[in-house]
């Protein structure tokens, strides 16, 4: 997996830009070369983090990923699946606070979006898995979750279910034993990799200045100048890298300790993943907690707790519409089920 930790403080970055100082009292709408400098922080665009197959073997693990994600029956009471909480119709996300899991109750976290998730830094909110292909089989697992009671259940119910041993097979030629969990996590993860978004923001990064209207232009520029990027950089814009939720004014709710339960370090309370902002318009409610149903309202709360700043009506205004244009086209051949 690829790791970009493009951190470049937007002071610097601004200078780069414009020749002036994050306190400049009024934002122009950029020249034409702006695409360009803004390359050197959002780059490469996600149309070079494409994962295709290569091969045959490649793709039937693709396919048998594809299979694996919709499969209900991955789940104790076989009603839940992958993409029933990462509906690959809705941007991979359920669009509720909290997803219910096997129990009928709520998961402590809200469910982020599977998109693009391959080249986050890691996985979960708090970093708790290395890889998509480590994750996915984490939920399958979990008792709140699809409740399944070990790796050993999960097998020997895919054994059971005729067509999944040679799909299992064409995919893991030269395992003895094809159907194991380790190759349930492999697949899912081979299918994830193609979960990928691009659109007009990555044509602007590319140097198509117009890929992005004035006023998207212009917000991109806001969210650079008041100091979004020292969180949020790179192509996913975010997902980069872990930040304390609360870094200037302390976050209303402090019940999740966040990364410091990972790591056993007290020091990190509160620290979360950064999220992508890909598709961001997409995706909420917002934050590991639902806290911000609407853009609007979650792009004041960071302005507020991460930044100590109060954005005016035009600024915010100016933010979401950059915010909107980072919402790319989902791959739609993945997006059907497949039928055995």
């Amino acid at each position: 997996m690829h790791r970009l930790l493009l951190i470049v403080p937007a002071v610097s970055f601004l200078a780069l830009l414009t020749g002036k100082t994050q306190d400049s009292p009024k934002l122009a709408a950029p020249p034409a070369q702006d695409a360009a400098a803004m390359s050197a922080i959002f780059q490469p665009p996600l149309t070079a983090l494409d994962r295709l197959p290569r091969s045959a073997e490649d793709q039937a693990k693709v396919d048998l990923g594809r299979h694996l994600y919709y499969e209900k029956r991955l789940s104790s009471n076989n009603k839940i699946s992958c993409n029933s909480c990462h509906l690959l119709d809705k941007y991979g996300v359920d669009g509720v606070d909290f997803s219910l899991g096997v129990p009928g109750e709520p998961v402590g976290r809200n469910s982020p979006t599977t998109y693009n998730a391959f080249f986050h830094i890691a996985q979960f909110w708090d970093g708790r898995a290395a890889t998509v292909e480590e994750q996915a089989k984490g939920p399958i697992l979990a008792g709140k979750e699809m409740g399944m009671p070990s790796a050993a259940a999960v097998v020997a119910k895919l054994k059971g279910i005729p067509e999944y041993p040679p799909l299992f097979k064409r995919a893991f030629p030269r395992d003895d034993d094809a159907v194991n969990y380790m190759n349930v996590g492999t697949a899912i993860g081979a299918f994830e990799r193609n979960l990928v978004t691009p659109g007009r923001f990555d044509d602007f990064l590319a140097g198509k200045n117009t890929a992005l209207t004035k006023r998207e232009q212009k917000g991109l520029k806001t969210f650079v100048t008041i100091g979004c990027v020292s969180c949020h950089t790179g192509p996913l814009v975010g997902g980069n890298s872990y930040q304390k939720l609360g870094l200037v004014k302390p976050w209303p709710n402090q019940a999740d300790p966040g990364r410091s339960a990972v790591v056993g370090d007290d020091a990190l309370k509160m620290f979360f993943k950064v999220p992508s902002l890909r598709n961001i318009e997409k995706t909420g409610p917002y934050f590991h907690d639902s806290s911000s149903k609407t853009l609007e309202d979650a792009v004041t709360k960071m302005a507020k707790h991460q930044l100590g700043r109060q954005l005016s009506g035009e600024q915010l205004g100016d933010i979401v519409a950059f915010l909107k244009s980072l919402t790319g086209k989902t791959p739609a051949q993945y997006i059907k089920k497949r039928q055995f």
